[in-house]
């Protein structure tokens, strides 16, 4: 009997002890990487982390910039023309020494259409130099007249969408010659003289501001040419020959007053 009791109370400690250990370690838990809060922190730490590169980078990008826009344009063409001219001449220099024809070995580098694309464009060039002193008022017009066809900017694909817009019900008609045209229905595109479509036209907005602009240019020329004043004597025929004079009339005109207001009394002898 004593030995039962003894014994007995063996499996309650034993219950006790393995009750108590799933608690304590329920109190205490160990973090794990699974822990959503652990894995908040990090994701919020990396942030941070991109955040602070993404500020340094753009202060970087800045300072850059900045030091761009401080560096004058016109500095900036000029030492690529003085480096460009440097390397035609030490390309000359070593063509000289070697014996080779330097603009044979120039050619080299260019295909046949770029090189008569080039002599084209050199034509031109001296042409129009010989063609700018005055000869009268027909090629002053003239030469007005193809700076202005310079600067025209036509919108081309404006154009070619109407145009398709417009022969997409369009017929094909045989001409006198023989040859067959595609003409729409209306006859709005392609206008001949018994067409009256052109009235119903309407330009935009891009084209009438444009419009403006070109009349205000040449309100502005016009202008600029009379600031001499409306009562002053015209002894020039350009503006060359316009500034010329008043560099002379500075230099000079003290000296000369008196003579020119004895020709203009007349009691000159």
């Amino acid at each position: 009997m004593a030995s039962d009791k003894e014994q007995s109370p063996a499996p309650a400690e034993a219950g006790a002890s393995t009750s108590s250990a799933p608690a304590t370690a329920s109190n205490t838990p160990e973090p794990t990487s699974s822990d959503p809060v652990k894995a908040r922190m990090d994701r919020w730490k990396a942030l941070q982390n991109r955040a602070k590169k993404s500020s340094a980078t753009n202060l970087q990008e800045v300072y850059a910039e900045r030091r761009r826009q401080a560096i004058d344009p016109s500095t900036t063409s000029k030492l690529e023309r003085k480096k460009a001219t440097a390397e035609f001449k030490l390309a000359k220099a070593e063509a000289s020494e070697a014996g080779e024809d330097f603009e044979r070995k120039r050619a080299w580098d260019w295909t046949v259409e770029e090189a008569e694309r080039w002599d084209r464009r050199q034509e031109k060039k001296r042409r129009h130099v010989a063609d700018v002193a005055f000869q009268d008022y027909t090629q002053t017009a003239r030469k007005m007249y193809k700076k202005q066809m310079r600067e025209l900017a036509p919108d081309v694909e404006g154009y070619a969408a109407e145009k398709a817009k417009l022969l997409k019900d369009g017929s094909v008609v045989e001409t006198e010659d023989g040859e067959l045209v595609v003409v729409d229905r209306d006859g709005a595109f392609y206008a001949d003289a018994d067409s009256l479509a052109f009235v119903e036209n309407k330009p935009k907005k891009e084209a009438v501001d444009r419009l403006v602009a070109d009349l205000r240019k040449a309100e502005d020329a016009r202008m600029a040419r009379k600031r001499g004043g409306e009562d002053e004597d015209v002894t020039y025929i350009n503006d060359k020959n316009k500034n010329f004079n008043q560099k002379l009339a500075r230099a000079y005109g003290k000296y000369t007053k008196e003579i020119r207001d004895s020709f203009e009394r007349g009691t000159m002898i």
